[in-house]
């Protein structure tokens, strides 16, 4: 069985693959940030938890946007299972041929996952920490990403910067037009990012003169695509996916 571990500004998700299909996923906050030993514990917790057996794994993959925990995660990990986790990175060679040096892991996974599951050009949509749009060719070119602050993180700044708006549940109000105040909140930030997220893949679709297949990942995409036939299919392990490609194409090189 293959660990990975996609460690994120909000979350660490783990996902559990034995042969082809990531069977097993979880996850933990990534704040506030935590010591080896606390990981340890937490680790070994999770498993049990699961009923997963330390002797079943054959391998780790770690993927970090969040570079000072990389290390620590790892430590954790390699303590209890006494295997080197795989940290891979943007230079990690793959399917995919990507011109940034400033790309996030992140995003190189979320192109390598949509490269090797999909044919034809492809938008990945990831409702993260932030909201990330990644256009991937038919050749596996990135041609290029959209930045935007992400739903959770527009949320909390609206609320912590204002005095009387309440911290309201994520989901779609009954009307548009709300007449409570957290029904108005739901409106704007569910509708709102929904128009925004349209609105990028009808301008990547249009720049790129195709009909793009659309994949959504992140905590919040499962909201998003049953509001839009512009989202093709939601698939919260599609990071995680994308971190078992890289460590396929890494052992399949390496013998």
């Amino acid at each position: 069985m293959l660990l990975a571990v996609n460690i994120g500004n909000s979350n660490i998700r783990f996902g559990v693959k034995k042969d082809e299909d990531v069977f097993l996923s979880w996850t933990v906050n990534t704040k506030p940030y935590k010591t080896r030993d606390e990981l340890f514990v937490i680790f070994r917790n999770m498993y049990e938890h699961y009923a997963c057996e330390i002797k079943d794994f054959t391998g780790i993959v770690i993927g970090s946007v969040v570079p000072h925990q990389t290390e620590i995660i790892a430590s954790a990990l390699q303590e209890i299972h006494q295997i080197n986790p795989l940290v891979v990175d943007r230079n990690t060679p793959s399917n995919v041929i990507q011109h940034s040096n400033q790309m996030g892991t992140d995003l190189y996974a979320n192109a390598v996952a949509a490269q090797s599951l999909y044919k034809g050009k492809k938008i990945v949509v990831d409702f993260g920490t932030a909201l990330t749009v990644t256009g991937v060719d038919e050749k596996g070119e990135v041609l290029g990403v959209i930045i935007a602050p992400g739903v959770i993180t527009s949320l909390e700044a609206l609320i912590g910067n204002t005095a009387q708006l309440p911290d309201i549940e994520l989901k779609p109000p009954k009307s548009i037009l709300g007449r409570d105040t957290e029904t108005c909140m739901q409106s704007g930030i569910v509708y709102g990012y929904l128009g925004m997220v349209e609105g990028f893949i009808q301008r990547v679709n249009q720049e790129l003169k195709d009909n793009c297949t659309v994949i959504s990942t992140g905590g919040l995409g499962h909201i998003y695509k049953s509001l839009t036939s512009y989202i093709h299919l939601d698939d919260k392990l599609h990071t995680i996916k994308g971190l078992c490609f890289l460590y396929e194409f890494l052992q399949s090189n390496s013998r």
